[in-house]
C-alpha cells in the first residue's frame, strides 16, 4: 500500500478517528525506534510509515474509553513501581559509594603527600626539605 497517494480508509470499528489513528501510529513508531520488532512485513524503511502501516491493517490493540483510563492507571503504577525501586538502588548504591569515595580520598591524599615530599627532596639543597629549611629559618 502506497500511502502517499492512496488515501487512508479507517475501519471506524478499530478506530474511530484520524486523531486517534496518529496518536496509534506515533506511540507505536516510538516502540519501533526503541527497538520492537515490526507487526507487518513491509518495504517500508521509516517507523512512522510502519507503524502507520501496522495501524491501519489492525494488528494493533486499541484502547478507548473506560477501557483506556484502567490501563493507563495500571500503567502509572507500574511506572511507580519502576522509579521506586530505582531510587532504592540508587540509596544502596549511594552507601557504598560514600564508603569507597572515603576510601579513595584518603589514598588520594596519602599518595599526593608523598609526591610533595618527593618533590621537595629534589629541589632541596642538601637533602634538606623546603618545610625543614623554612622551620630553620624562622
Amino acid at each position: 500500500m502506497d500511502i502517499v497517494t492512496l488515501p487512508v480508509e479507517i475501519d471506524p470499528a478499530k478506530i474511530d478517528s484520524r486523531y486517534r489513528l496518529v496518536i496509534l501510529a506515533t506511540q507505536r513508531a516510538k516502540m519501533l525506534s526503541e527497538g520492537h520488532k515490526p507487526l507487518v512485513s513491509t518495504k517500508a524503511v521509516k517507523v512512522s510509515t510502519i507503524a502507520l502501516d501496522e495501524a491501519l491493517e489492525g494488528k494493533l490493540e486499541v484502547l478507548t474509553g473506560e477501557e483506556a483510563r484502567i490501563a493507563r492507571q495500571e500503567a502509572k503504577k507500574v511506572e511507580a513501581k519502576r522509579i521506586a525501586a530505582e531510587a532504592e538502588r540508587r540509596e544502596e548504591m549511594g552507601a557504598e559509594l560514600s564508603a569507597l569515595e572515603k576510601d579513595l580520598k584518603f589514598y588520594l591524599n596519602e599518595k599526593e603527600e608523598k609526591e610533595k615530599k618527593a618533590i621537595e627532596d629534589l629541589f632541596s639543597p642538601g637533602g634538606e626539605t623546603v618545610s625543614d629549611a623554612k622551620k630553620n629559618k624562622k
